[in-house]
């Protein structure tokens, strides 16, 4: 009986299984399509950002090590390529460098239209010319790319809204809401620039109804048993701490070394980090996202994705060995990226440092992150000094009228496109923005292949000029979507 039993509860499971992965079916795309002719010269788009590419905006932490004359320079470009928005917007200039514009809504319809944000950085991280194809800040236009420092990062997404607003304004559209083009100038080394935009906007009761900042992309690839292009939303970032191991001790001469010094004390105290992960959980962005790609999976994995309350210990066990990006989508993560020890070869250290970078998940705290940590260490000989705080930010709304609006606009212009959230690994200026508005999210309008993706802060950064011509396609549409 107890055998007939344990097989009747066996088959009801396996007929629940099959049942949820058969009923996975793509949803219905939200909102309507808008019919508008867009029309886009990319030619034109390629060229402007040819020559923003050669201005060499890198920023730097160090308050001179940055050349302000590069930035000035960028800047005063920008009215000879688009007068028409620069006759029309009202432009302040923050924290002397970054660029927040208003194109004011004519309120038209009725009601409080809350205001769109469109956001980009233009500075870039450093690069010479080793390795690259094309001189890294040449701006190239070659092999129908634009090639250089900063032509996926982000000076392509500058370029395509700044385009998209000079074309409306040319064919005499006006918004209902106000528009807000919020530029930074030092997003690179975590600077001042956004917060001190945010706190412009704070002053002056701007509640944005939209942010949209870098982030996610069209890719491919990304997903084991997805075939089908996915256009990830970000819908949060995780937080970034850094946080200092020391150990001290008296040190002396490497001929008569002491018994479990400062490096033995700091080595096992990495292994004991590096051998003790945090633990493995999927956020509510992740379950999203994993209903959203469930209907276009392999049926194997559709079996998995559809059925997380009995796969889900299974699944994270997976990522976690997979390793990489899909470990870090699970769980906070650390890394130690500085090590130091002694200045000479023959002299024991008398402190021992590392630099443990930490990746907060969506729901952890950095001060439980950094108790879990210390009581993983187990050594009150191991200091520990938060070198630089981060929260995670906060997750913007997984469902609604604004992330409706902007899949919308995705589906249009990438139609075969899987409209999905996730939670960005890295971090971004839009973190700021949440201070003022709950639906900040992260999507750059590019179908970007794993080589340009990589090509990012590393050689051969280049961006197709028929991506470009997608992206003022997509703004623009964004735009009278919103307006």
């Amino acid at each position: 009986m107890t055998a007939i039993l344990i097989l009747g509860i066996f088959v009801a499971i396996a007929i629940v299984v099959l049942a949820r992965a058969i009923m996975a079916r793509p949803g219905k795309a939200p909102g309507s399509v808008v019919t508008a002719a867009v029309s886009v010269d990319a030619d034109a788009a390629a060229g402007h950002l040819s020559a923003l590419v050669r201005k060499k905006t890198v920023s730097s932490p160090d308050p001179g090590g940055w050349d302000r004359a590069e930035f000035s320079a960028f800047r005063d470009m920008l009215p000879e390529f688009y007068p028409e928005t620069h006759r029309r917007l009202e432009r302040t200039i923050i924290d002397g460098h970054s660029m927040l514009y208003r194109w004011k809504g004519s309120g038209a319809g009725g009601g409080e239209a809350r205001p769109l944000v469109l956001m980009a950085h233009y500075d870039v991280v450093p690069a010479n010319d080793e390795g690259w194809e094309r001189p890294a800040f040449s701006g190239d236009i070659h092999d129908g790319k634009v090639w250089g420092r900063g032509s996926i990062d982000t000076k392509c997404t500058l370029v395509c809204a700044f385009e998209a607003v000079e074309s409306l304004l040319s064919q005499g559209f006006a918004p209902r809401c106000d528009v807000y083009l919020s530029f930074g100038h030092d997003e690179e080394v975590g600077g001042n620039g956004a917060p001190s935009i945010v706190s412009h906007l704070e002053a002056s009761g701007v509640s944005p109804g939209l942010v949209l900042d870098e982030g996610g992309a069209v890719v491919r690839g990304v997903f084991p048993g997805v075939s089908k292009p996915l256009a990830m939303v970000g819908v949060a970032e995780k937080g970034v701490a850094d946080l200092e191991l020391l150990v001290r001790s008296p040190g002396g001469h490497s001929s008569t070394p002491t018994r479990r010094g400062a490096s033995w004390r700091l080595a096992r105290a990495i292994i004991r980090l590096e051998s003790r992960p945090f633990p493995a959980r999927f956020p509510q962005a992740t379950r999203v996202m994993f209903s959203h790609l469930a209907p276009h999976a392999s049926f194997g994995l559709r079996l998995v994705l559809a059925n997380l309350w009995l796969f889900e210990p299974l699944l994270l066990f997976a990522f976690g060995r997979l390793g990489g990006e899909l470990n870090a989508i699970c769980r906070t993560t650390t890394a130690v990226t500085m090590l130091e020890g002694s200045k000479a070869m023959n002299i024991l250290p008398t402190e021992a440092r590392a630099v443990v970078n930490v990746r907060l998940a969506t729901g952890q705290t950095q001060a439980g992150a950094f108790d879990r940590i210390r009581k993983v260490l187990h050594d009150d000989l191991v200091e520990m000094r938060t070198l630089l705080p981060g929260e995670p930010s906060p997750v913007s709304g997984l469902s609604g009228p604004s992330i409706d609006v902007l899949s919308a606009t995705i589906l249009e212009v990438f139609p075969q496109a899987i409209v999905a959230p996730y939670v960005v690994l890295g971090g971004t200026d839009a973190r700021h923005f949440s201070r003022i508005s709950p639906t900040v999210y992260r999507f750059s309008p590019f179908e970007l292949s794993k080589a340009e993706r990589a090509s990012m802060h590393a050689v051969n950064e280049a961006i197709p000029v028929a991506s470009l011509a997608k992206g003022v396609e997509f703004y623009q549409r964004l735009i009278r979507r919103m307006g």
